[in-house]
């Protein structure tokens, strides 16, 4: 029986742990924070609990911020968010201890290529192992011109739910997670400032995409500083926070948010030690995940592909089938990360997967491109919100699926379809040929193939 250890509990370490284990593997699981992991368990998962917690506080005034605070429902976010992470980890050691997963609560360090070590809180261990994963996850980036408190100059992890209503939030940080706070606070009342660094905010999305959602920031009286990037902040005498920007620009504000990405948690690894090669923190892998050392695998936000935890989860299992060598006896396809769907949950959503249109023609790369709004469906009538639109991305000449954008009500529900049929290699006219029910939103995913 080969013996696997892990060390970090996130979603890439967890997916390995019991796929090993499936497979036949002892599996020692290590992990020094909490069990699904800290991007997971303490921002992943409560920032799309908040969100949709707050749908009916998107249309409150900045007034109002002291009556919502009074208000049980609103004082109830916090612990329903609380509740859903908790119960994602109990559902995990219920899980792990149904498969016979040995878990070590302590930080695990390489001491050479063969052995790790793990310090917990009264002893120290030394294991060995036929494969070792590293999965250690990220956390929050920081700038030297800034230094989070907690109360008012924030971290994401510091806002599920925040130490109080803003009156007046500037968030930094206009990808991802910056669109999603900005949306987060404009839902809770707050008036938000988002400091966008280029000229429109999701630089790396489609600007169709992008216009949709500006749209919707300004009805909701968000500002948008566009070309701003944010390098210090004071905080004044009257208690209140100046937000200096590199151009010369300020901004009087109550808290500052910063949304700037993440680090890899690679410090105290024992990389070094172990021979194992690191670029800027990330541990460099082979499409196995593989490291230079071959029985040392990296997966997760620590080998910075792409840091989804979808992407983690795949990762893992990619590795114990790797490790394992279920590889050899069973088909195996290497993950294609061009090919993952991501989806933002702002309101309205947002998903796209595979070649977007812009990287087509910046490319020469010739494409059909098809667009249907949701304003010719009968469900998003009903509903009553015909924002957003299905975009298909297609071959001219073979017909297959390359890509495509949704922006809309459940959109990442709905980029599931496409997202299968591009890794499937499927056609449009396979979508054509396909029914669904009526009336439904998917309906125009298909109305977009035709």
């Amino acid at each position: 029986m080969k013996k696997i250890v892990i060390v970090g509990a996130g979603p890439a370490g967890n997916s390995c742990a019991t796929a090993a284990t499936r497979y036949g593997a002892k599996v020692v699981l290590i992990e020094n924070s909490i069990i699904g992991g800290q991007a997971h368990i303490r921002d992943c998962i409560p920032s799309k609990s908040m969100i949709g917690l707050l749908p009916n506080y998107k249309d409150v005034n900045d007034k109002d911020s002291e009556r919502l605070l009074e208000d049980k429902h609103l004082l109830d976010i916090g612990q329903k968010v609380q509740s859903i992470s908790t119960q994602l980890t109990d559902n995990l050691n219920q899980l792990f201890k149904s498969q016979k997963i040995e878990v070590i609560l302590g930080a695990g360090k390489l001491k050479g290529p063969n052995e790790l070590v793990v310090e917990t809180k009264d002893k120290m261990l030394s294991l060995n192992a036929d494969a070792i994963v590293l999965a250690t996850g990220s956390r929050p980036r920081v700038p030297d011109w800034c230094k989070p408190d907690g109360k008012q100059i924030l971290l994401t992890r510091d806002v599920y739910p925040p130490p109080e209503i803003p009156d007046h939030i500037v968030i930094v940080g206009s990808g991802v997670t910056g669109v999603e706070m900005t949306h987060m606070f404009s839902s809770l009342g707050s008036k938000v400032t988002l400091l966008v660094s280029r000229q429109h905010v999701l630089p790396d999305k489609d600007p169709e995409v992008a216009a949709v959602l500006e749209e919707d920031f300004a009805k909701r009286g968000i500002g948008l500083l566009k070309g701003a990037r944010a390098n210090g902040v004071e905080k004044n005498s009257d208690g209140s926070l100046t937000v200096s920007c590199k151009d010369g620009r300020k901004l009087k504000a109550s808290h500052l948010l910063l949304a700037i990405g993440s680090l890899p948690n690679s410090e105290n690894l024992g990389l070094e030690e172990a021979g194992v090669e690191a670029e800027n923190g990330y541990v460099l892998v082979d499409h196995h995940l593989r490291s230079n050392i071959p029985h040392i695998y990296a997966a997760g936000d620590l080998v910075g592909k792409l840091q989804l935890s979808s992407i983690s989860i795949t990762q893992g299992k990619k590795i114990a089938e790797h490790a394992l060598g279920i590889t050899a006896i069973q088909t195996h396809r290497h993950i294609d990360y061009e090919k993952a769907p991501l989806a933002i949950f702002t309101e309205p959503e947002i998903a796209d997967v595979g070649l977007a249109e812009a990287d087509a023609f910046s490319e020469g790369r010739k494409v059909r491109v098809t667009k249907v709004p949701f304003s010719v469906s009968a469900r998003a009538l009903i509903q009553g919100d015909t924002r957003g639109f299905v975009k298909i991305i297609s071959d001219p000449i073979t017909g297959h699926v390359l890509g495509g954008s949704i922006v809309g009500r459940h959109a990442s529900e709905m980029i599931g379809l496409v997202s299968l049929a591009i890794n499937s290699g499927l056609k449009v006219t396979d979508l054509v040929e396909a029914m669904s029910v009526h009336p439904t939103l998917v309906e125009v995913v298909f109305e977009a193939a035709e």
